[in-house]
């Protein structure tokens, strides 16, 4: 009885020791797990500021203005907010950035519009307009992000800005890798 008794002691104990080793495996593997997916996460998006058959356009202005580009043609990963203008990055990566800007003749207003990266500006597209030529300015920039940075476009005081169904001014943003 007695040998029973420390036998059935041993297997109990080589019970709850393979028991723990399989708690660690399974929070290894949910770990893994969420490595993986995040290593395979597609974040692209790319919109249009109207789309819409009107002449559409947009300052000048007394204040700066965020830009809504609400013509989205593409927002994998969902992380570009069409109603807000915000792109808000879901994971720690490198981003490329596009900003492609428009504005017709004879409206004698400049045209500079901002990339800001948190509040703060990284790049401007800028154009003087002329009475007979019309104006398109570019940038683009590829950046480091951390989960719930925020990159949007603003329409510089004074400035004009302009779009219509040909879809002249864009702004798009794609995850490169993750770091």
């Amino acid at each position: 009885l007695k040998v029973r008794t420390s036998t059935t002691e041993a297997n109990i104990e080589q019970l709850k020791t393979q028991k723990q080793g399989n708690s660690k495996s399974s929070y290894y593997i949910s770990a893994l797990q969420c490595y993986i997916s995040v290593l395979g996460m597609k974040v692209s998006f790319s919109a249009a500021l109207m789309g819409s058959g009107n002449i559409n356009y947009i300052g000048p202005s007394s204040t700066k203005m965020t830009l809504a580009f609400r013509h989205v043609f593409t927002n994998t990963g969902n992380a570009y907010n069409p109603s807000t203008g915000i792109f808000r990055a879901p994971v720690r990566g490198v981003y490329l950035f596009l900003l492609y800007v428009y504005a017709p003749a004879n409206v004698h207003q400049p045209l500079t519009a901002a990339l800001m990266k948190n509040g703060q500006q990284v790049l401007v597209a800028h154009g003087h307009l002329s009475v007979t030529f019309t104006v398109n300015a570019s940038n683009g920039v590829s950046l480091l992000l951390e989960v719930g940075d925020t990159v949007y476009v603003q329409l510089w005081v004074n400035r004009i800005i302009f779009d219509n169904v040909n879809c002249h001014t864009t702004f798009s943003g794609h995850l490169l890798f993750t770091v």
